[in-house]
C-alpha cells in the first residue's frame, strides 16, 4: 500500500516538473509544437501505421510475429533517432555525435531486416523437419 501511494507521489512531482517547464516556455511555442504534433500524428503517422498493421494482418500466420517484432523495432529506433536525422548541424561538444546517425540508422534498420529474416528462415526449416519428408 505504500508502494502505491510512494509510486504515485513520484506521477504528481514528475508531473508538476513537466508543468513548470511547460510554464517556462512560450505559449506560443507550446500551442505551435501541440498542433504540430496532432497534425503529424492525425494525418501521417496513425494512417502508416494502420497501414502496414492491415499489411500485417494479411501475412501468414507464421510471419506475423517476426514482422512485428521488426517493425517494433524499426518504429523505435526510428523514433530515437529522427530528431537528429531531421535536424543535423553543429554541436557545441564534438563528441555528442561524433559518427553518422543517418549511415548507423540505416545499419540498424538493415540488421534488423536481417535477423527477421533469419528467424522466417529458421522457422521454415523447423516447420519442415517436423512435417518430414513427402
Amino acid at each position: 500500500m505504500v508502494g502505491r501511494y510512494a509510486v504515485g507521489a513520484l506521477g504528481v512531482a514528475t508531473m508538476g516538473l513537466g508543468v513548470s517547464l511547460v510554464w517556462a516556455q512560450s505559449p506560443w511555442d507550446v500551442a505551435v509544437w501541440l498542433v504540430g504534433a496532432i497534425v503529424l500524428h492525425d494525418g501521417l503517422i496513425a494512417p502508416l501505421v494502420l497501414l502496414v498493421g492491415l499489411g500485417v494482418a494479411v501475412a501468414r500466420p507464421g510471419v506475423r510475429g517476426p514482422l512485428r517484432a521488426a517493425l517494433v523495432t524499426a518504429g523505435c529506433l526510428t523514433a530515437i533517432a529522427l530528431p537528429d536525422i531531421l535536424r543535423p548541424g553543429p554541436h557545441n561538444n564534438a563528441t555528442v555525435l561524433p559518427l553518422d546517425y543517418v549511415r548507423n540508422w540505416l545499419v540498424l534498420l538493415g540488421v534488423v531486416a536481417i535477423a527477421t529474416g533469419l528467424v522466417l528462415v529458421v522457422r521454415r526449416v523447423q516447420a519442415g523437419r517436423r512435417r518430414g519428408p513427402r
